[in-house]
């Protein structure tokens, strides 16, 4: 096979319906617009328009309230910290804090603290100061003879 015999599969690039070419293109003169009315000009978009009658999104009442100063966590697993320590990307030895997290790559962005959750098992003494943790993972590590440090104003913010 060469270059020039590349063909893309039967049917798989369909050719633009030129409208508006005349007679014998069968989509000449109003170009499947119909006659006359609003929506056969140019420029025309009814997007939720229905014809003067108060549309549906103004019908239905508005829901809910975005808390503008909200924290947003990331999320961190247990079971997810436990493969990166058997990895050799965490050192259980020493203490595990948020910037050591990211910097191992268990998470992308640290955003407002990182939050362990008990999703998986952990064997692991780990000794961790993080921003929030689930009780069950508290529980967890503790379990497993680690401890779990919460950062002060976090620990404010999650006692709600």
């Amino acid at each position: 096979m060469k270059l020039n015999e590349l063909r893309d599969n039967e049917g798989a690039a369909r050719k633009k319906k030129r409208v508006a070419r005349g007679p014998g293109s069968g989509k000449g003169k109003t170009a499947g617009r119909g006659i006359k009315g609003q929506k056969s000009r140019s420029g025309v978009a009814l997007n939720g328009y229905e014809g003067g009658q108060m549309p549906l999104y103004r019908r239905l009442p508005k829901r809910g309230f975005s808390k503008p100063n909200r924290k947003e966590y990331a999320v961190v697993n247990l079971g997810l910290i436990q493969k990166f320590v058997d990895a050799g990307k965490l050192d259980a030895s020493q203490p595990i804090d948020e910037n050591a997290i990211v910097a191992a790559g268990v998470t992308s962005h640290k955003r407002d603290g990182i939050r362990v959750l008990a999703k998986g098992e952990i064997t692991a003494k780990l000794t961790l100061t993080v921003a929030g943790a689930s009780k069950s993972a508290v529980e967890a590590v503790e379990k497993a003879g680690g401890s779990i440090t919460l950062t002060a104003p976090a620990a404010a913010a999650s006692a709600e």
